[in-house]
Parts: C-alpha cells; sequence; structure tokens
C-alpha cells in the first residue's frame, strides 16, 4: 500500500540536486506528486520541498537512505507522513478571536493540526474550549511566578507532543530560556504597527496618527521581541472616516487570516528557516 510523506530539505547550492532528489526517489519506486525549490543566491543556498507516494520502502528504511543522500549533499533534512496531522497547543490571553477561528478551521478539516490542549493566563474561553472538546489549562502569570507559570506551560506541550505552539493573541512575553525550547515550532501573531506603535490599545494609537494602512504579521517567536522569521503579513486600507471600532475590528480580522495561513503553511511543512527569514512553499 503506497504512503504519502513530505520531504523537505536546505544544503549548499550545486548543480545535480534535484536531479539526485528525484532519481533516488525513481529508485525506491517514489511517485513526485508536488514538488517546489529555491536557489538564494544571496546566501548559496538551495530549498526543497517534494511530497511523493512510495509503497516500496517504509518510513524507517527511507530515513535511513535520506540520510546517506543527506550526508552527500550537507542537507537539513525532515521526513513528514502527509496524513498526520500536526500536535498543536494554543495560547490565549483575553482576546478570542483568533483562537475561535483555529478552532472553527481545524474542526472543519481547513487546518492539518490535531489541537491537543489550550492553554491561558485566564479563565475566559474554557467554556469554548470545552465546547470543542479540548483540554483547557489556566495557568495565572505573575512577575513573581513567571518562571514556575512557563516550566507547567512546557510541561504540558511537551506531555502533548506538540510539534506547534501558537500565540493566539497570548499578551504575556515569553522568557528567553521558552523561546529557546520553543525555537523554530512557536508562532506569534501581532498587528503590523510594531514597532510604530508599542504598548498599550495600538489602535487607538493608529487612529490618533491617521493610518492609512493597518495589518498584521506573522513570525517565528524568538528571544528579540517580535523579531522573529516572518512567515506571513497583510495589510487593509483605512482613511479618515474609520473610527477606533471600524480600525480594531478590521484588525481582528486580518490577524485572524494571516495567522490561519501561517499555521497552515507549517503544519503542512512548506515553511523552511533561512536565517532571519523564510521560504514559503504555498
Amino acid at each position: 500500500m503506497s504512503c504519502a510523506y513530505i520531504l523537505t530539505l536546505s544544503c549548499p547550492d550545486r548543480t545535480g540536486i534535484v536531479h539526485a532528489v528525484s532519481g533516488f526517489l525513481l529508485e525506491r519506486g517514489g511517485n513526485i506528486e508536488e514538488a517546489a525549490q529555491y536557489n538564494d543566491h544571496g546566501t548559496g543556498l538551495f530549498f526543497m520541498r517534494v511530497r511523493f507516494a512510495c509503497g516500496d520502502q517504509d518510513e524507517p528504511a527511507l530515513r535511513e537512505q535520506i540520510a546517506g543522500l543527506a550526508q552527500t549533499f550537507g542537507m537539513r533534512w525532515k521526513l513528514h507522513l502527509a496524513a498526520q496531522p500536526m500536535k498543536t497547543v494554543l495560547l490565549v490571553s483575553k482576546e478570542g478571536h483568533c483562537l475561535n477561528d483555529l478552532l472553527f478551521r481545524w474542526k472543519s478539516g481547513l487546518l492539518a493540526i490535531d489541537v491537543r490542549a489550550i492553554i491561558s493566563n485566564h479563565r475566559d474561553f474554557y467554556q469554548l474550549a470545552a465546547s470543542y472538546n479540548v483540554p483547557f489549562h489556566h495557568i495565572p502569570v505573575t512577575a513573581a511566578t513567571k518562571v514556575q507559570a512557563e516550566a507547567k506551560q512546557l510541561e504540558i506541550i511537551e506531555a502533548e507532543g506538540a510539534e506547534l505552539v501558537v500565540l493566539a493573541r497570548y499578551m504575556q512575553i515569553l522568557s528567553n530560556d521558552l523561546c529557546t525550547q520553543l525555537a523554530g515550532r512557536a508562532i506569534n501573531i501581532h498587528h503590523s504597527f510594531l514597532p510604530s506603535f508599542k504598548g498599550a490599545k495600538p489602535y487607538y494609537q493608529a487612529h490618533d496618527r491617521g493610518v492609512k494602512l493597518i495589518g498584521a504579521t506573522a513570525h517565528y517567536v524568538t528571544a528579540d521581541l517580535d523579531e522573529g522569521p516572518i512567515i506571513e503579513q497583510d495589510v487593509e486600507r483605512a482613511d479618515h472616516t474609520d473610527t477606533v471600532e471600524d480600525l480594531t475590528a478590521r484588525g481582528r480580522d486580518t490577524e485572524t487570516q494571516v495567522l490561519a495561513r501561517a499555521v497552515k503553511w507549517h503544519s503542512e511543512h512548506r515553511v523552511l528557516l533561512n536565517g532571519h527569514r523564510t521560504v514559503v512553499f504555498r
């Protein structure tokens, strides 16, 4: 019986990589269903994502043989079962638009994720979590309890085997240690007013300045606040007739769409890190 896999890789660019990968799969009875590649001339790196079906080799055998190919080209690579949803933990505070949107898309079969738990520093969304039959963990965070709270969060994340952590409007700054623990598997969403409008009530600040564009940015979490590799961004026009409420509502809609696209692409293994940037094979 044929099984579908997704192979992602990056390595120093040189001639023959695509030929070697496609030939490798052909020799093992693999049928390529989707393929994308990118040559970064600035860094000299090559990136590739291949979805293929293969019935002649099981997963352990494929991994062992890919490791040999990777060594020849100095590849960093990952192999995933295409049908396996990505175990995910969602973090949220008191704004639930992104949480509600992700849960709906997940249950509608629009996202290749498996939401294992919701963690919040407030109790506001325990009923929403229950309606989706997702365990809800209330972990209050104060300056005095931050270390212990993050230890509990990480314990839940690891116990659930989470490959993805989504900060769906989680309004606590993660410590450098937790950012390191979640490197490459945590996505945050914020309004694109940063850094122009930092702090509380960004939409009020934007309204006071008469902005003409509002937007949102989804990025990987790093110790540098809101400066991680960007996965997706979008903007909406604004004008002098917009109230603060108009900007807030439109901004929330944009945040949900941008975060959903970032989660979708990450869960489908379409995002490869390229230093401080990303390669996104849409």
